[in-house]
């Protein structure tokens, strides 16, 4: 299996954002020590979570202090970007990285409208805009010269330099959730990441994955190894007992999501509303705390000792899963507490596993 380190990291306030930042890459540059196959950054902007705001220039701080481990993007928000700036960036990461990128994509928060607005945009069209942008940026790394004239872009240029290390570009995943996303993503054979589907979910979506690549032309190892390249979300954390890990992650838990929700309610224009199917009792503001901990505990979270966690991740791979996505950095959880974690998991659950 391979495991990937993954944040979203709230910061609790605007004076606390600095010392946030480096905890967040001292934490980035330790899971290379501890045995991590990649690190994955997330991108929210303006209340303090993903407290680094945009991945990229935080990406290329931790390629000059890591040496082996892939670094990610769990998601780029397309929808947000201009994709030439984009793909100009992410070129020069790629070789700043030597080759070690991985970029994540999707169309931005389906829950944070203010996000948009912040950038002038609402999210009505995002869908189509980061389709085009996600067109134009894979141009400017294949077309040589680009020229394009679309709904949201226009954009003319002899070539893009540099070029990325990794051609024709580095690996593009997608960020999927529906049944039908599974199987669309697999008939076009790109490497996928997804939620924190419950167990019984797993089989089913992987299924549809699976079927869909079996659709694409690839040849079988092809599909085969994209299947097992699969990345699904946990929230993780190892304690020295279930008791203390339970306590000390629930009363983490509490705070960011309160946090979350005010930001939302107080952010957020009247006029927009989440699609209730996208909803659930830990998204969902009019469910309790106790319930949303209580489901998100129950549907997403790996906990415990070192030896529970393995028996859970033994069960996931039961499932299908090659490809763990190890969300192990929160915001309002005591930095060396994240550190003893991710120790613990290196040592024990990683090995297990290899």
């Amino acid at each position: 299996m391979k495991f990937g380190w993954l944040t979203l990291a709230h910061s609790p306030s605007p004076q606390d954002d600095t010392r946030a930042i480096f905890e967040q890459l001292e934490q980035a540059t330790f899971a290379e020590a501890t045995g991590f196959h990649g690190v994955w950054l997330t991108e929210h902007n303006f209340t303090g979570e993903s407290v680094y705001a945009d991945p990229i220039p935080f990406a290329a701080a931790l390629a000059m202090r890591t040496e082996r481990i892939r670094i990610g993007f769990a998601v780029i928000q397309m929808a947000l970007r201009q994709p030439v700036r984009l793909a100009t960036q992410l070129s020069l990461l790629d070789n700043l990285t030597r080759g070690r990128l991985d970029i994540g994509v999707g169309r931005g928060s389906i829950f944070n409208e203010y996000e948009f607005i912040g950038y002038g945009l609402r999210s009505d069209d995002s869908r189509e805009r980061m389709a085009e942008a996600l067109d134009v940026m894979t141009k400017a790394w294949t077309a040589t010269p680009l020229d394009h004239k679309g709904k949201y872009f226009t954009a003319s240029l002899p070539e893009l330099r540099p070029f990325p290390v990794q051609r024709p570009h580095p690996p593009i995943w997608h960020s999927v959730a529906s049944a039908a996303s599974f199987r669309l993503c697999g008939e076009k054979g790109v490497p996928i990441l997804t939620v924190r589907l419950p167990l019984a979910q797993i089989g089913v979506r992987l299924g549809e994955y699976a079927q869909g690549l079996g659709a694409s032309g690839l040849d079988d190892a092809a599909q085969k190894r994209l299947l097992q390249d699969a990345a699904i979300w946990r929230w993780v954390y190892v304690g020295e007992s279930r008791a203390a890990a339970e306590d000390e992650l629930v009363a983490a838990l509490v705070k960011t999501r309160q946090h979350m929700n005010h930001a939302r309610n107080d952010l957020n224009p009247a006029d927009f509303r989440v699609d209730p199917a996208l909803l659930n009792p830990w998204t969902d503001p009019s469910h309790s705390d106790e319930d949303g901990i209580r489901f998100a505990l129950r549907s997403g979270t790996l906990i415990g000792t070192a030896r529970d966690v393995a028996e859970q991740v033994a069960e996931l791979r039961q499932a299908g899963v090659g490809h763990l996505l190890c969300q192990m950095s929160f915001g309002y959880l005591d930095h060396e507490r994240i550190k003893a974690s991710m120790r613990r998991f290196g040592e024990t659950v990683i090995p297990a596993f290899a």
